[in-house]
Formats: C-alpha cells, structure tokens, sequence
C-alpha cells in the first residue's frame, strides 16, 4: 500500500477528487490556480481548464462533461472541447468562497462555504440548490470540508474542520432537510479531517491536514480501523476509483522537507 505520485505541478492545494465510475476517469482541482483537471487512468492524459475565480469542487454530467463550482458561480465544463459556460450562482457574500461539496441521489447539488481570502470563525453555510431554488440547510460553520452519505442515503455525515468531528445529520430525501443528531467520529491526534468518501462496507475515508494520512473509521462506532501515510503533512481529499483503490489529494505545507505536497497520489489497496 506505497502511494504512488501521479501528478505534481507545483500547486498550493490540490482538492476534491470525483472519480467518474461509468467512464473510468477522474477529475480534481488545484483551487487557489483556478484550475480543474481530467484524468484518464487508462491513458494517462491530463488536461486542464481555467476558471477565473477559485474553484472548490466538480460534479459529474456525462463524460468529460462536468459542473464545476467557483467563487464566481457554477459553471458547465466540456473537457471535449474544452469549453466552460456559466450556469448559476447562489447567493454568497463577497468574503467566502465555496469548498467541498456531493450530489444527493436526487441531484441536489449540496456545497459548502468558508471565509476567503481569510478565514472567519462560524462565516460558512452548507447549501442544497435544486432547479433553481437553495437553501441553507447548515449554518455557523468555519471550514466546511467532507461531505458524505450512508449507503441507505438516510444520513449525511459532514466535517467543520476546526471542530476535529465528523458529524452525523439525518437527511429528508423527499426534501433535501437535515436535522442535526450527533458528532460520531472525533480527531485527538496532530490531524484535522478534511475531505471524506465513504468505502461500500459504509466506513469513512477521511484525509488529515496536517496528520499526514488518510484515516479509516467506522462512523457506528467511532472506531479509527486504519492509516494510510502520505509523504507529506497536508492530505485534502480522496476518493475510491472503480476498483477501491484510493486517489488522494494533498496541499503544500510550511515544511522545507515537503517536496511532495500539492501532489496527487494513487493508493492500490485491492490488486487489478
């Protein structure tokens, strides 16, 4: 289980890996240089398109066909072509920018904010948007990151960074509301959770800034089952490919030692 390098291209934080599993490719994003990146595994192409603002996440469509979330709206991204096209905004204050976010199985669009260029303690919402309409559905966060569901879409696990918790919210399919039960997974150690996927046996996934891994845990119990170390401090995301395996991105940190961070690696826990 050595991680291997995939891509590195000098950046500050590489973010929010989807893989696309009907068409075997993967897309990730370095948010501070506007960019969202194709990856084909089979090819290893690697293509790129800009944004004009800092772009948080993306969201499958078809193949090579994506919405992407910026600061300055969501926009639809033709890797085909390589053309963008604006398609909506929500409403945000000018001092935060949009971070993780995941479909429902309705196509909610379901996003998160933090403050930016600084961070502000309880400045952040998570939002649902549908055909035109959003709401809020969480408030008073500070860096809303991982976002996830049970296998039985019943709950919503979320991760407000500097709470170092992973907390559970039942979820309203037929609504997209959610209402708050409990926090049932929670960091002691160096790490911070960051962003999160969920395995097919229902444990989560969750990268650690600053913990230089990615953690699996049981959310029933709040049991911490493994650790995978990264080469380098600052671990963003990860998501499970066709054959759950892991991609993982990560940030650069302050550490003259760290070569690695902005990175995006590949972990093969079940042989090809």
């Amino acid at each position: 289980m050595i991680p291997t390098l995939i891509f590195h291209s000098n950046s500050e934080l590489l973010e929010g890996p989807v893989f696309d599993k009907v068409n075997n490719c993967l897309y990730f994003v370095s948010i501070l240089d506007y960019l969202i990146y194709f990856y084909d595994p089979t090819t290893k192409e690697i293509l790129s398109l800009k944004l004009d603002s800092p772009v948080s996440c993306i969201f499958i469509l078809e193949r090579k066909k994506i919405i992407a979330a910026s600061k300055n709206g969501f926009f639809e991204v033709d890797f085909n072509t390589l053309q963008k096209k604006f398609v909506f905004q929500i409403d945000i204050d000018n001092s935060v920018r949009y971070n993780d976010g995941i479909k429902d199985p309705l196509g909610r669009y379901i996003i998160g904010t933090m403050g930016f260029p600084e961070i502000k303690k309880n400045i952040g919402k998570v939002f649902s948007y549908f055909e035109g309409e959003y709401k809020i559905i969480i408030s008073n966060t500070t860096i809303s990151n991982g976002l996830a569901f049970s296998l039985d879409n019943k709950f919503l696990y979320f991760i407000d960074t500097p709470t170092k918790k992973v907390a559970r919210y039942s979820y309203d399919l037929s609504t997209g509301d959610v209402e708050f039960e409990l926090n049932v997974i929670e960091f002691k150690g160096e790490g911070s959770p960051d962003g999160m996927c969920i395995d097919d046996e229902g444990m989560l996934w969750i990268a650690e800034w600053g913990g230089g891994c990615v953690s699996q845990w049981n959310p029933l119990n709040g049991f911490k089952l493994n650790e995978l170390k990264l080469p380098c401090s600052n671990v963003t995301s990860c998501c499970f490919d066709n054959h759950s395996n892991l991609y993982i991105t990560t940030a650069k940190s302050e550490s003259k030692k760290d070569s690695f961070g902005g990175g995006l690696f590949y972990i093969e826990l079940n042989k090809i």
